[in-house]
């Protein structure tokens, strides 16, 4: 294999960038990580898993087979997990801050580039063994999950059936003579699709499935099953389980399929913490309905977090790319700039940056929220559910499609080369594209969105109280007219949620319409179901606008140095203004602007890409991404990338050999036929 051509210096071009920003992209690090303390230890936990690490191999996964990237994903997650289950014991024996504690955190991104077989198992199912399992059950079986003594995934979606979980088919049978639950999936579709990590890197499984006693319906529960050997790790009986196939993305991390043929469990395998089926048939129900599916809500939390991270990777690959990359002279006589010079390019660049912050900072909010409700369930409290549902629906949504958007539109940034599999431009967008679609499909999640804004709307009309973040439709029914445009971000957070209230209110008159001519509240809803997306979206960037707002203008600002708020009001004014003229269409239904309003618009986003332009490269250090978690050769700290791009070409196994085979075998004896 050639000898590497990349050189030990930095690029000059992206040097420069750093010794001319205005701030220091170490304080934008520690703010970005939560704090000094929480960088200083991000840091060290990220050197101790990276240290080691085949980084070569990782580079040539995508020439591997779908076995091999399996095999690798496996064996690099679990090669992880030992050194997190090292690092506890090195540094505080007993506890738990690293192992497990980090196995599902951002720390790992880069470790498993194809995706952690066993990242479900933490993400979710430990999480829903732990909020749905009684104190008796977890000691039984969830511990030995969370250890990893066992591993298992929670299998929900179904060939048939995914966001529609009433409409799941699997079905488990209470049989009181022997007091187990006898689970089938009845036909093709019932068939569990899709879980991660089922196929090939679980023995364990918790089964969402409609339960049944005497072939009465309770809806969907949880169940907790056994599914292969734990020493031989062979199928058992009535299992049948493997591996969907490739996908676009998420390569390795072994989805699975999961069908049952007569299985039985015990009547003690159902989750019960919050709903039972006694050993008499009797069942007790759950005090609410959202309790079963809180894993869920949890996961919308976990993919806007994890997604806004997808858009800052991309982010920092395109902006330090097009620090070192020089191209198309802005006047002839002048030598080639970098692209980063061009506004056109900037326009590409910077507001992915000021969105990736945006949900950044929103899903900080909704964790907050998140946390609260948790203690609230703990005592008996459901109030905060429906708010909470809704706003991790539409944070998941607004997030996942803008972060997709938002990474293909830094790959075409990046030009050619970011076409090439080493720009891991393409493996960041078929990962962010399939948060659209996994955890409740965005346009499902949206309808139910509607659904909540519509009880909201109908309780203000009744002045019953509102949840917080929807306290603004009270407010608009009170004061039907905005009022005047200003261009405050106070008064364009304002426009945003003034602009969401009044696509809600179409939306309660169409459907309140529909009702009136005799449509059902479904048949009303669908036809309706255009308009309650649209409101839907406007809800959720309300909530990005107020939560951006909040941070930069907020008490916290005190605690950070001037040069850092001014960069990070400067990201805010981007973000507030583009997002402004990308939605002018429905605040010019409803708010009265001016031509002079919209040239002001213009001039406001013009003139902040010119501030941004000394900070980008800084801003985007300070994002605090290793070479190993950006696995790119665009991006890289150093801006080597032509020295990059050529290096990973010379280390192709294509390139290994001078003849390939094809030649001998087929293309010299044709073309000799021809002769």
């Amino acid at each position: 294999m050639a000898a590497s051509a990349i050189p030990t210096s930095v690029n000059p071009d992206i040097q420069k960038e750093r010794d001319a920003a205005s701030f220091s992209s170490e304080e934008f690090a520690a703010w970005w990580s939560g704090g000094e303390d929480q960088l200083k230890f991000n840091r060290s936990v990220r050197d101790y898993l990276q240290k080691d690490m085949d980084v070569e191999e990782v580079r040539q996964m995508h020439n591997k087979s779908h076995e091999e990237i399996y095999e690798f994903s496996s064996r690099s997650a679990i090669v992880a997990a030992k050194k997190l289950q090292r690092l506890q014991k090195e540094r505080n024996p007993g506890g738990n801050e690293y192992w497990p504690t980090l196995y599902d955190n951002q720390v790992m991104w880069g470790l498993v580039p194809g995706g952690n077989p066993f990242g479900v198992m933490y993400v979710m199912l430990v999480k829903a063994l732990q909020a749905q399992c009684t104190p008796e059950q977890y000691e039984e079986f969830g511990k030995r999950i969370e250890n990893f003594e066992a591993c298992g995934t929670y299998a929900q979606t179904e060939l048939g059936h995914g966001t529609y979980l009433r409409g799941l088919e699997t079905r488990a049978d209470f049989d009181q003579k022997t007091d187990e639950f006898v689970l089938n999936t009845p036909k093709i579709s019932s068939y569990k699709w899709w879980p991660g990590g089922l196929g090939h890197s679980s023995n364990h499984c918790m089964v969402m499935a409609q339960l049944y006693i005497d072939n009465k319906p309770k809806g969907p529960h949880m169940f907790y099953i056994q599914v292969r050997d734990e020493e031989t790790h062979e199928p058992l009986p009535g299992i049948h389980i493997g591996d969907i196939g490739k996908k676009m993305g998420f390569i390795g991390v072994n989805n699975g399929f999961l069908g049952l043929k007569n299985v039985r469990i015990p009547r003690t395998r159902m989750l019960m913490r919050h709903a039972q089926v006694n050993s008499d048939g009797s069942y007790v129900s759950s005090p609410s309905n959202v309790l079963t599916y809180f894993a869920m809500v949890r996961t919308r939390c976990v993919i806007a977090w994890n997604n806004a991270v997808m858009l800052a990777i991309a982010a920092t690959i395109a902006t330090r790319y097009s620090a070192v990359r020089r191209q198309s002279p802005i006047n002839p006589k002048e030598p080639e700039p970098q692209i980063m010079d061009h506004v056109t390019q900037q326009m590409k660049l910077f507001p992915e940056i000021a969105t990736s912050v945006a949900y950044r900072l929103a899903s900080a909010h909704l964790w907050n929220l998140y946390d609260i409700t948790l203690g609230d369930i703990s005592n008996g409290k459901y109030e905060r559910l429906p708010e909470l549902h809704s706003l991790s629906c539409a944070l998941k949504v607004n997030c996942s499609s803008d972060s997709a958007i938002g990474v293909e539109r830094l790959r075409l940034a990046c030009g050619g080369h970011g076409y090439l599999s080493s720009s891991n431009m393409g493996h960041i967008y078929v990962n962010a594209t399939a948060a659209c679609t996994y955890e409740g499909e965005n346009t499902v999640l949206l309808l139910q969105i509607g659904r909540f804004l519509m009880k909201s709307w109908r309780a203000a009309l009744s002045g019953a109280p509102l949840a917080p973040t929807v306290k603004y439709l009270a407010e608009v029914q009170k004061k039907p007219e905005f009022g005047s445009w200003t261009g405050t971000w106070e008064n364009m957070v304002q426009a945003m949620q003034f602009a969401a209230a009044k696509k809600t209110a179409l939306a309660f008159k169409s459907l309140s319409s529909r009702l009136s001519r005799g449509e059902t509240e479904e048949t009303a809803a669908n036809h309706t179901g255009i308009e309650l997306t649209q409101a839907a979206e406007l809800h959720g960037r309300a909530f990005v606008f107020s939560s951006f707002v909040d941070e930069v203008t907020g008490p916290k600002a005190k605690t950070r140095s001037a040069a850092l708020n001014h960069v990070l009001e400067n990201l805010l004014e981007l973000y507030l203004v583009k997002e402004s003229l990308n939605h002018m269409a429905n605040l010019l239904r409803f708010i009265d602007l001016t031509d002079t309003d919209l040239t002001r618009l213009q001039d406001r986003l013009e003139t902040v890409l010119t501030k941004l332009r000394p900070d980008a490269v800084a801003i985007v250090d300070g994002f605090d991404y290793s070479d190993v978690q950006l696995n790119s050769t665009l991006g890289s700290f150093d801006g080597n990338a032509y020295e990059r791009i050529f290096d990973a070409a010379m280390k192709n196994p294509m390139n290994q050999k001078s003849v390939p085979n094809s030649f001998h075998g087929h293309l010299k004896p044709f073309m000799k036929s021809n002769i």
